[in-house]
């Protein structure tokens, strides 16, 4: 049997990243030789940050790490890792409800191309409540963003969130 890449894609907005997304990135990045967060150009949302901006955010977390690779990418996500070469798909659950999405979502990319499967990673549970549409409210109210991002983009967020 042919052995397998070992590329996983983590998709998202990252709109922004937040200590959840990191929490998973961390954990895929022990599990994959390379982790690829796509950021996903999606115009039919209104995002707090340009694709550039948050491509740099989550360059400012994720240094540390030698297997993490940060893009972007628009239309089909199957279509992009055929491109990178990548066979996983990483989806962060935060509750059940999530779920249900994510499951449909794994199927039509697995009938897209078969080759590609998508594993589910559990948020921890000290950020089972976050999203980033939370952090983008708590910010807009002046509400504090400790323990909700990391500290180094902390200032970015409050700038925006000030600016909208």
């Amino acid at each position: 049997m042919e052995k397998k890449n070992n590329i996983a894609v983590y998709p998202g907005s990252f709109d922004p990243i937040t200590k959840g997304h990191t929490d998973i990135i961390k954990r895929a990045s022990k599990i994959f030789d390379r982790v690829y967060v796509a950021v996903l150009h999606n115009s039919a949302k209104n995002p707090m940050f340009t694709i550039e901006e948050r491509i740099e955010l989550i360059k400012r977390i994720t240094g540390e790490f030698d297997n993490v690779y940060i893009d972007t990418f628009s239309g089909l996500l199957v279509d992009y890792m055929e491109k990178i070469n990548a066979n996983v798909i990483i989806k962060g659950l935060r509750a059940i409800s999530d779920f249900e999405y994510e499951f449909q979502m794994a199927l039509m990319n697995h009938k897209l191309n078969r080759n590609i499967e998508t594993m589910f990673l559990m948020t921890s549970a000290k950020y089972s409540y976050l999203s980033s549409s939370i952090v983008k409210e708590v910010a807009k109210y002046n509400g504090s963003l400790d323990g909700l991002v990391d500290e180094r983009i902390v200032d970015d967020i409050i700038n925006r969130a000030y600016k909208a």
